[in-house]
């Protein structure tokens, strides 16, 4: 208790007297995996759309990734697969990635904010994301990417907690619980609407270079 009181959740874990915190939600990820993680939380029922779903939609990629690509939730084909941005709109995005030297399994993680489909599609209720939420900030904490981009208006207001158009997300870098956040067009979005794909490859452009070695 004393500990708590003057350090906080920090552990003093030196015996020389240097300066060494840990904090007590890090020492949990010790030889622990996202495969591991994933394992832990993939039969989670804190919402009701652990009863509805097919499949609990993790995330897949490269576990070490410069690029974390976040959507908003799982659709029914991801739902039926069991892995995020699948169908036409995935391969779209694999285009993309391609373009700015990336590929899936290779400096990129993607994930959703939401890791079960809600039913038809629905944008996600605030008691989802409040639930699910803590999944991505944990995924987030394994990678530790360079920056995060959101797919889309939903899954951007949802990480930036700001209801605002698409238009005023765009080309702007935001903070995410410490990581550079950057937010752009989904890629179904493109798909419906070709004349958006000059504005979204500027936008790539610019994360080629952010998260460039």
């Amino acid at each position: 208790m004393q500990q708590r009181e003057l350090f906080g959740d920090r552990l003093y874990t030196g015996f020389d007297g240097s300066n060494f915190f840990v904090d007590k939600e890090e020492i949990t990820y010790q030889g622990i995996t996202l495969d591991d993680f994933d394992k832990e939380i993939c039969h989670c029922q804190k919402c009701q759309l652990g009863k509805t779903r097919a499949n609990f939609v993790f995330g897949v990629g490269d576990p070490n990734a410069s690029l974390m690509l976040v959507g908003e939730a799982p659709g029914e084909q991801e739902d039926m697969k069991g892995e995020p941005f699948v169908g036409p709109a995935g391969k779209l995005l694999d285009k993309i990635l391609t373009a700015i030297d990336k590929k899936r399994d290779k400096g990129v993680y993607i994930a959703n904010v939401i890791k079960c489909r809600p039913p038809n599609n629905r944008d996600p209720l605030p008691s989802e994301v409040e639930k699910c939420e803590p999944y991505l900030i944990r995924q987030i904490k394994f990678v530790k990417p360079k920056l995060i981009v959101a797919l889309g208006r939903v899954a951007g207001k949802t990480l930036l907690k700001q209801d605002i158009p698409l238009k005023h997300m765009r080309s702007k870098t935001f903070d995410y619980r410490g990581t550079p956040l950057r937010v752009t067009y989904h890629p179904a979005a493109l798909l419906r609407n070709p004349g958006l794909k000059a504005a979204a490859w500027e936008d790539f452009k610019f994360i080629r270079e952010f998260v460039s070695d």
